[in-house]
């Protein structure tokens, strides 16, 4: 098996254990261990692209939220750090794991996107709406589609529209959506960069970046970065993460270069021999988690930094605006939304449960430099602790 030093493109100095460490982790004990390799127990001074890699991509179907989830894990990031790359195509967003929007190197979206392709095809042939186009040459479709992305990048409605002249027995929305499956498509800048706007537009990743996808991808190597940057982890929290199925046969293969806990429901944990596992009495400061940040849809076992009360919260959205979540202690303790108005901005935190003074404190403390990010043109900032959430 390669290095699993591979997996990890810094080092992180944190105790670490070996074969020989405890063989069940409680749920502090997998907190720590996920929020150090999640970058959120301090912030680390490294380039915005290799902390992306890190972290195998950042979910990003909103088209700024993410850029709060690199502030909360790199000391003294500017938005510009990651825009000029995006701007740059060293970075691009790109459907990914669980078929959804990710920014990720321009790298790993080549390497990545093969190795997902499998779920991004079982998404596509399960929707209802592809009934239509259940006779038609699906390669055909997709070749016509890059032809047409190759020539200039378009929006989903153009190129279904484009694609409906050709194959007029097809809607076009379902067009669109087998070339968006079955090909990799980028969205190509302004879209995603800070402070900018514009339409969601397509081009093939190939054209875009000047470079093949990956010949000879590798779900082994993915499971090992995954757990560089999640684990420890079940088989069922690998799949949740990658949308993938039947990967315990693969952890299985790997499972010689691993080493494997409990937690206290009795799973199996794999983990990598050398990956930092701190003792569940380190200190987590309070960090501020944009909406879909990766920490909370990773595992499919969200208990190891999700409270009930948050999950209670998450599950009751209204027009799919899911809040962003406050840590404290390592585990969700709040809801926090910024509204900005003539007079300034305001950063809104709702606890779940009364915080004590300290706790209280420290909070405002980050939110305050969360402001100074997220709304450093405002005329004001005022950090505001509700009252706790009702039920």
């Amino acid at each position: 098996m390669a290095d699993n030093s591979e997996t990890r493109p810094f080092r992180v100095d944190a105790p670490e254990a070996g074969p020989g460490g405890p063989r069940v982790l409680g749920r502090r004990a997998l907190s720590r261990a996920t929020l150090e390799r999640q970058l959120l127990l301090r912030r680390h001074d490294l380039p915005v692209a290799a902390v992306v890699e890190h972290l195998v991509g950042l979910q990003a179907q909103t088209t700024q939220t993410w850029y709060t989830g690199l502030w909360t894990r790199i000391e003294g990031f500017r938005p510009e750090d990651a825009s000029d790359l995006l701007a740059g195509r060293e970075l691009v967003r790109v459907a990914l794991m669980r078929s959804t929007i990710h920014l990720v190197t321009a790298a790993d979206c080549l390497a990545l996107r093969p190795v997902v392709q499998p779920a991004m095809e079982r998404g596509l042939y399960a929707n209802r709406a592809m009934r239509p186009i259940a006779g038609l040459d699906l390669d055909k479709v997709v070749a016509a589609g890059r032809e047409l992305l190759d020539e200039l990048p378009r929006t989903t409605a153009e190129l279904g529209a484009l694609l409906h002249e050709r194959f007029p027995e097809g809607p076009p929305n379902a067009l669109a959506s087998v070339v968006r499956n079955l090909a990799t498509l980028v969205q190509v800048p302004p879209r995603g960069l800070w402070g900018g706007s514009g339409q969601t537009r397509y081009a093939t990743a190939e054209t875009w970046l000047g470079r093949p996808l990956d010949p000879a991808p590798s779900v082994e190597r993915t499971i090992l970065r995954y757990l560089g940057a999640f684990g420890p982890a079940t088989v069922k929290d690998v799949q949740t993460w990658s949308g993938l199925t039947r990967l315990g046969e693969v952890l299985d293969r790997l499972r010689p270069g691993l080493v494997t806990f409990r937690d206290e429901r009795g799973q199996e944990l794999f983990d990598l021999p050398e990956a930092p596992r701190p003792g569940e009495d380190v200190p987590a400061p309070p960090r501020f988690l944009y909406d879909f940040d990766n920490l909370l849809l990773s595992h499919a076992d969200r208990s190891r930094v999700q409270t009930e009360a948050c999950a209670r919260t998450r599950s009751h959205v209204k027009n799919g605006l899911v809040p962003g979540a406050v840590l404290v202690d390592g585990f969700t303790a709040a809801n926090w939304k910024i509204s900005r108005g003539k007079e300034g901005a305001v950063l809104e935190i709702q606890p779940y449960a009364a915080l004590s003074p300290g706790d209280a404190d420290a909070v405002v403390e980050e939110g305050a430099r969360l402001l100074g990010f997220a709304a450093a043109g405002a005329a004001a900032h005022d950090v505001r602790i509700l009252p706790p959430v009702r039920g």
